[in-house]
């Protein structure tokens, strides 16, 4: 499926099939990340969230390395540009689109979703050692889109306020961390990314302003409809 966008200053290409959702853009755009391939701040032309087998999901078995993987599923589509990229185990069928809108501002949110390895931040960690490889496949992975501005701090506090928002909706569902029993915030390989557009300028973004309360809003209801659904 091939949707084609050009609204309020953002041109973007969303393509989803059963191995990974694409999102283009005819020129580089302002993106912040958690991503395994190219992750921090970057102008990127490309954003890839591609599904692999589940015993990539954080295993100490022997395995490709995530970004090797990533950066071959590029190559091989022949985008051209600078791409980031993140993997996940979930079921592309887990994919939800919300948009919410206000003043002129719009927020999409893109997001696969599972649970399997389920945690609530503070549990003891599978990886004991600091300098230990973790197979980094994420289980919840989001890519916030907005035609708004913003500022660098901003850029963060939409990191911030989609994790909060993501772990209410977990907490609202109920949904519990096998290892110590308790309300589960994420999962322990979850990756976020937000890219900006030029529109009107946002400087802050947390819970006391608009776009805070929007953004929280879309992150929710896609996490929630996602996992609702299986």
């Amino acid at each position: 499926m091939e949707l084609k966008e050009s609204i309020d200053r953002m041109e973007f290409e969303l393509n989803i099939t059963k191995e990974l959702f694409h999102v283009g853009f005819p020129k580089p755009v302002r993106m912040m990340s958690s991503a395994i391939l190219n992750g921090g701040g970057q102008w990127a032309n490309h954003f890839i969230n591609c599904r692999v087998d589940a015993n990539f999901n954080g295993e100490k078995t022997d395995f490709e390395p995530p970004v090797v993987t990533v950066e071959r599923i590029a190559e091989s589509n022949g985008w051209s540009g600078f791409c980031v990229g993140m993997m996940t185990a979930a079921n592309m069928d887990s994919f939800r689109r919300v948009r919410r809108e206000a003043q002129g501002v719009w927020i999409e949110v893109f997001l696969t979703a599972g649970v399997s390895n389920a945690r609530r931040a503070g549990d003891m960690a599978d990886y004991r050692y600091i300098d230990e490889v973790c197979a980094k496949t994420g289980t919840i992975n989001m890519l916030i889109l907005t035609n708004a501005f913003l500022s660098d701090a901003a850029l963060v506090e939409c990191i911030m306020m989609a994790t909060e928002a993501k772990a209410a909706a977990l907490q609202d569902l109920k949904v519990k961390s096998p290892v110590s029993g308790l309300l589960a915030t994420g999962t322990g390989t979850d990756s976020t990314a937000v890219v900006c557009g030029e529109g009107p300028e946002v400087i802050y973004c947390g819970k006391h302003v608009l776009f805070g309360e929007l953004l929280a809003q879309a992150v929710h209801r896609a996490l929630t409809d996602s996992l609702l659904s299986q």
